[in-house]
């Protein structure tokens, strides 16, 4: 038989044990929290920053090259190209061009030549980190 003294140190026991664990679990709710907080911000600062990159239409590798109506790169004054876009486009203007508008300062058929070019961007090329982020779903 237990006597009255072990009972308590028993309880006593169970308690320091019980203790620990509901620390833990306020631990790691508060944690929880903590990186939900952090979080939604980040993802909003990446949804602004998607529509503030910029996509050179060429970039600085294809300078002073005219763009044909399927996006590739031609010799200067190559019949039926377009000389370059002025500046940059944002991932904004070109998410609403994919989208049926024409991207600014363009004409239809400007815009569809540059809008070929940004398809064939590929990885190290200008402007393919914000191509391939207006691509991605939220």
């Amino acid at each position: 038989m237990k006597s009255h003294d072990d009972q308590a140190n028993n309880a006593q026991e169970d308690a320091g044990e019980a203790a620990p664990s509901r620390r833990r679990l306020l631990i790691l709710g508060a944690a929880g929290a903590s990186a939900a907080m952090t979080i939604r911000p980040a993802f909003a600062q990446t949804a602004v920053s998607v529509m503030n990159c910029q996509i050179p239409v060429p970039g600085p590798g294809g300078a002073g090259q005219y763009i044909d109506a399927g996006g590739r790169l031609v010799p200067p004054g190559t019949k039926g190209a377009f000389q370059g876009a002025p500046r940059p486009f944002t991932g904004e203007e070109v998410k609403r061009a994919f989208r049926g508008q024409t991207l600014p300062g363009a004409t239809y058929n400007q815009s569809q030549a540059y809008l070929q070019y940004i398809r064939r961007l590929q990885a190290g090329q200008s402007g393919f980190t914000c191509f391939a982020s207006i691509q991605m779903p939220r």
